[in-house]
Formats: structure tokens, sequence, C-alpha cells
């Protein structure tokens, strides 16, 4: 317990270091798989802290392997590090550089994080009975980054197996430095729907002569609604959101087509099945009904990220020892968010633990949520989340 705690103000002594990363790469924030400047950046803090990174293959990934002074196994540690495509409206002295590209779900403070847990447990590598593998991620958000790591051999990079993961994400959800999980379903899987309804246009003074695609496009909108209520267990929870409508060009003319595009989320495969086809068969039937076609094409996304049930109960463990048992929590209900780490933990038993990052001086019922071109984080939580991955690390290979 002494080292756990010790672990935290370590962290914060290094916190001046941490912040100044995690700002350099807010500046300069990157999207999709490619990722030049952030691996640049990662790849030359962790020289500085006398790692040997390695590059990736196909993508800008970044890994690199701190080998403890004894034989065991090895646990990975996951930062993702890309941005998303929006225009910053923080205000903050260190706000994207990049015009509409923005750090807007802490990938950034991910980073940051975890390197100053790598430089925690250099200061503690002959505690350690096994090896860390270091998992600076590109592409999370929706990219597939770590699918395309695991394809290039990221388990197979250390010396021995790796049989732990462990995770950490940043959230305004909920007060800077409270630490939340849950065994089993963390985050839901997420399949995106695009739906081309084909009418037939005309002139819009006379709707009778064409096939209007616009009111049927709506109808399998607002039908998609109902079909969650009425066609599944309403604690087996679904969330269908059209999120993108598109028809038409002039206020005159009927389009020949309408565009409905949005997400589906869900926490079993089983019901992931049926949506899939239970959203098919309900847009294909509104439009025959109306003599007009469908064209639905679902897009597979990441899977369920479940926890692993025994792996959770030990960083919960060492939560605790670390902040103390009132900040520390288990989830009620998993996110309907959705991540691919779930890639790696279909893999390997593990775990992703939220941590709270909103503000102090920011109201819960108003602070602008993660993906909000506004959302500001507390950048003292940053040494919690470092101290957490060291400790975890610690604790599963034999050294807390």
């Amino acid at each position: 317990m002494a080292l756990t705690q010790s672990l935290l103000t370590d962290a914060q002594s290094i916190l001046p270091g941490i912040v100044a990363t995690r700002r350099t790469l807010h500046r300069r924030p990157e999207v999709g798989l490619q990722l030049p400047y952030t691996q640049s950046v990662v790849v030359d803090e962790l020289r500085r802290l006398g790692l040997r990174p390695q590059p990736g293959a196909s993508v800008s990934s970044v890994t690199s392997v701190i080998e403890g002074a004894h034989a065991g196994p090895t646990i990975l540690l996951r930062g993702d590090m890309d941005g998303l495509p929006l225009r910053e409206e923080t205000g903050l002295e260190f706000a994207s550089e990049t015009g509409d590209t923005m750090h807007a779900c802490g990938h950034d403070t991910h980073v940051a994080m975890l390197l100053g847990a790598a430089r925690l447990l250099l200061n503690q590598r002959d505690r350690l009975d096994g090896n860390v593998l270091l998992m600076f991620q590109p592409g999370e958000e929706g990219w597939h980054g770590a699918r395309f790591m695991l394809d290039d051999g990221l388990l197979e990079l250390a010396r021995s197996p790796v049989r732990a993961a462990f995770a950490i994400h940043i959230t305004t959800q909920y007060p800077a430095g409270q630490v939340r999980l849950r065994p089993g379903t963390m985050y839901a899987a997420a399949d995106s729907i695009r739906i081309t309804v084909r009418g037939r246009g005309g002139h819009a003074s006379s709707p009778h002569l064409s096939l209007d695609p616009i009111p049927i496009a709506a109808e399998i909108v607002l039908a998609l609604q109902s079909m969650v209520t009425r066609t599944f267990d309403a604690f087996d929870p679904i969330v269908v959101t059209i999120a993108h409508l598109a028809a038409g060009t002039r206020d005159n003319i009927t389009p020949e087509t309408a565009f409905v595009e949005g997400t589906i989320r869900t926490v079993s495969e089983a019901t992931r099945a049926r949506v899939r086809e239970a959203v098919q068969r309900l847009a294909e039937g509104i439009c025959a009904a109306h003599g007009a076609t469908a064209e639905v094409e679902i897009e597979p996304g990441y899977g369920v990220t479940t926890n692993d049930a025994a792996f959770t109960d030990l960083v919960t463990r060492v939560a605790t020892g670390l902040l103390g048992a009132d900040v520390v929590r288990l989830e009620d209900v998993p996110d309907m968010g959705a991540e691919d780490f779930s890639y790696v933990l279909q893999r390997v038993p593990g775990a992703m633990a939220h941590l709270g990052g909103r503000p102090a001086d920011v109201e819960e019922a108003t602070a602008p949520q993660n993906h909000s071109n506004r959302v500001v984080f507390d950048e003292a939580s940053m040494a919690v989340g470092a101290a957490l991955h060291a400790a975890v690390a610690l604790r599963y290979l034999g050294g807390s």
C-alpha cells in the first residue's frame, strides 16, 4: 500500500512534464491512422526515457517494452493518440492550431498519462516480475487502429506473452480524479447504418406524378424508434440514432433519392445481429409499401468491450489503495459509446476504466462532453491516470 501511495505522490511531482507533453500534442492534433507529428513526439519522449520505441508497420503507432528485472508475463498498457475533425472553441491558450482538427476526446491526455506512467515504472523496474508493453495507438475514432496493430504483431513484441491489458479513458461525465469501471460489458458495439431511399423525381408542384423519397425516409426514421421500443427487451439496451439526412437541391424539385445515416449501439452480439436484420427488413418493407426501393448498408464497427471480472477486481483494489474508496466506483450500466480497445480485450483479459476529468468549476449538467468542441479537462487528473497505469502494472507483475 505504501508503494501505491508513493506512486501518486511521484506522479504529482512529474505532473508539469505530463501537462507540457499534453499541451504540445493538443496544439497539433491529427486524425486517422497516420499521425506523423504525434508519432514523432512519442518517439522522442520514449528515447529521452532510455526506452527503444518501435514505429508501426502499417499505421503510425508506437510501441515500447519496459523489461522488468525478473522473468514473468507481460501486461499491455494503451494510450490512443488521434483527434477529431472539429474546430476548437475552448479559448485555451494552447488550443489547436490546425483549424478543423481538435483533441476533443482527451486522447492527448491519454498519451501524456501513459508516458508519465512509463517514467514511474522505470523507477520501479527492479520490482517488475515481467514486462510492460506500451501501446500508443492511432485511429481509435472509427479507424480500427487497434486491429491494425494486432495484425502487425502487437502481442508478440515483448519477450514473454501478453497476459493482461489495461486502458484508461478520461471523461467530463465525472469529477476530476474519480475512477469508474465495471466487470463485464463496459462499452457497446457500434455499427453504421446507411439507407438510400430511391423514388422518382419530378416537379414539386405535381407530387402525384413523381414518387417523393423524403416522406418515405422520414417514415423510416420514426419507425426505427418504434422498432427499438416495441421489438426488443427494455433490459437489453439498444440505441438507434439517425444523425444525418440528406435529400434534394431546390424547393421546387422532388428529388430522386433521400439518404439516411446513423448508428446502432448494442451490448450483446446476439441482439446486435437481430437489430441489423430488423433495420434491413423495416427499411425495405416501408419502401416497398410506397412503391420505392431501399438500398441498405450496415457496416460493422467495433465489438462489445468486455472487462474481465477478475482483472477488473484487481484494478478496483489498486485504485482504492491509490485514491481511497470514496472516489472509486462501479458503473451501474454499460456506456453506449464504443471502443476499439475491444479488439485487444477479445484476445487478452483486461479492463478499461473511466477517469473523471471534469474541472471543479464546471457544473455537471452543463459540462461540455467528450466530442464537444468546447470540452475542457482538468489537467491535474492526469497525475491520477499516470499513477493508476503504473500501479496496475506493478500489482499485476507482483511489485506491490
